[in-house]
């Protein structure tokens, strides 16, 4: 046996075997280590992604502030009045006017009656019925999208936007004001497309794998990040370390939500509001980017901690204690 590695007389290895196990055991906790802060951001996108895909209340009380929202409530004005206008029919009016006048009164006519509707319904959207009327809409279209992602047809998710319509006519009912134009307007005639048939198949693929990546990414993150702690030797490092890459990971994600959100508008249509797109954005990905910035707390104030030594750590336990011990 070589002299590097020799043997006591009771059998015992001596320092020099036990070596490669040691790095062995290094390596593999280093590697969980950053496996586990790769997979900490990933896991939280995954389980943000299918709350909102698949639980009805939590998508609606996450829009819900979007109805006092000004971009919101301007796209849904602009929505609802080009959804009458487009039903408005004014040849009946103009059958006693002199054809070569026919143009210009059908101008004019048209821009007072859009006038007279755009009014009407930014009224209801600015009342104090509409956070309800809103709720109801995105309830009926969110369960819509579960329906379609769980089942295997291809029927399309819409925002319908009629009770804003029928709220509208409520309103004009007691004046007896607009009712002629507002009854020419069919039942499903004022809504918004969120998603298409043809594009169903693909979300539902998309769907799965969040579904399933949110169910494993969760503990194996978990898992990954205790196992490293386990293995390694210098654990105070190690901590240092982790926390580091956890805070870094997490900030990557925030980037890379930013930059999808950026190009996600800019590849928006032109008829599509950009600022009532981009409040939506900011709704839906307010969850996960609130979960972001806590790992990123978390993470650096571990590894703050960690850096610092035991004494700071117990110092600053005692000050918290001491703290609740007090009261408020």
């Amino acid at each position: 046996m070589s002299a590097s590695a020799p043997v006591r007389q009771d059998g015992r290895v001596t320092e020099g075997e036990r070596s490669p196990r040691r790095r062995g055991r290094a390596v593999a906790g280093g590697v969980l280590l950053l496996t586990g802060a790769l997979l900490l951001p990933l896991s939280l996108a995954a389980t943000w992604a299918r709350a909102e895909l698949t639980e009805t209340d939590s998508y609606v009380a996450t829009v819900a502030p979007l109805a006092g929202n000004t971009a919101v409530q301007d796209a849904v004005v602009d929505d609802v009045t080009k959804g009458v206008m487009a039903h408005v029919r004014l040849d009946g009016l103009l059958r006693a006017v002199p054809r070569a006048e026919r143009p210009a009164l059908r101008k004019h006519f048209t821009r007072g009656i859009r006038e007279f509707v755009d009014k009407q319904v930014r009224q209801v959207v600015t009342g104090r019925h509409f956070p309800s009327m809103w709720n109801g809409v995105h309830r009926t279209a969110h369960r819509t999208l579960d329906g379609s992602l769980t089942a295997s047809g291809r029927s399309a998710v819409t925002l319908d936007l009629t009770p804003v319509v029928e709220r509208v006519t409520h309103q004009l009912s007691h004046n007896g004001m607009g009712l002629d134009i507002l009854r020419r307007v069919p039942r499903a005639g004022v809504e918004i497309v969120l998603l298409k048939g043809p594009d169903v198949p693909r979300i539902r693929a998309v769907y799965k794998v969040v579904h399933t990546g949110s169910l494993l990414l969760p503990p194996a993150a978990a898992l990954c990040l205790a196992g490293g702690l386990l293995l390694v030797r210098r654990r105070r490092r190690a901590l240092i370390c982790t926390g580091l890459g956890c805070a870094g990971a997490a900030a990557l994600l925030a980037v890379a939500l930013a930059l999808v959100r950026s190009r996600a508008l800019d590849a928006l249509p032109a008829m599509i509001s950009r600022p009532a797109a981009g409040a939506y954005a900011d709704a839906l990905t307010g969850p996960l980017r609130t979960g972001v910035w806590l790992v990123v707390g978390a993470g650096t104030l571990t590894a703050a901690l960690a850096a610092a030594g035991p004494p700071a750590a117990r110092a600053l336990l005692t000050r918290r204690f001491a703290r609740a011990a007090d009261g408020p």
